[in-house]
């Protein structure tokens, strides 16, 4: 992995990383979410931890690179989304070879996977773009410091919007929505209130150096 002269990682490297992290995340989160499993008694879809490493994606692109940046990241994210939404549909449109025995099961999981597809669309916009500009906001407010604080603060309130919006459009009608919601959100806030180590080592790891400091804007 390519490495500046002070030993760190290159920032464009990185950049990349995170933002493929992003991307994959999003994407796999969106299709293993047909599955409900159960964490300490609490009923949530199989991708709230692949759709929580988003928000420490953004949280630690939006630290270092900026709001711009963090913004590019979400669209590329749903740019994936669509991208994956179209590929599923391709895939159960197209005939399956004679001698295949798995065609049921396969349009089981993957036709439910695109209602759950159009509901991360708007979940994540909502969410994602509330958790950059609460995450910058915060920034100001704390004068860059404490990321600690506007870490679990923008993410807190973000992984809420998103919960709601993306439980009542993916399972209402077909599952309890209330159990659900409770449960994601609590799962997901616990995340937010650990990850906050995970963006400092982050943080930590990229070389801020070789980079001109990016200003906030509104």
């Amino acid at each position: 992995m390519p490495e500046n002269e002070n030993g760190m990682l290159n920032n464009d490297t990185a950049f990349i990383i995170l933002v493929c992290i992003f991307a994959g995340s999003i994407t796999i989160a969106s299709v293993i979410a047909t599955k409900i499993i159960t964490v300490f008694g609490l009923f949530v879809p199989a991708g709230v931890l692949a759709y929580s490493v988003t928000f420490i994606c953004t949280d630690a692109i939006s630290e270092i690179w900026g709001k711009e940046r963090a913004k590019k990241t979400i669209l590329g994210g749903f740019a994936a989304l669509v991208t994956a939404l179209i590929l599923v549909q391709l895939s159960l449109a197209w005939p399956g070879a004679p001698f295949w025995d798995g065609e049921s099961g396969y349009n089981a999981v993957l036709d439910s996977t695109s209602r759950i597809i159009i509901a991360s669309f708007v979940a994540y916009l909502v969410g994602q773009f509330h958790d950059v500009w609460a995450f910058h906001f915060w920034k100001r407010v704390t004068h860059e410091r404490h990321l600690w604080l506007r870490n679990t603060l923008s993410t807190g309130v973000s992984q809420f919007l998103d919960t709601l919006l993306f439980i009542t459009i993916a399972f209402y009608g077909v599952m309890p929505i209330w159990p659900l919601i409770i449960g994601q959100y609590t799962v997901k806030l616990a995340i937010a209130l650990l990850d906050t180590p995970v963006i400092y080592l982050i943080v930590w790891l990229i070389n801020r150096n070789d980079r001109a400091p990016v200003p906030d804007t509104p």
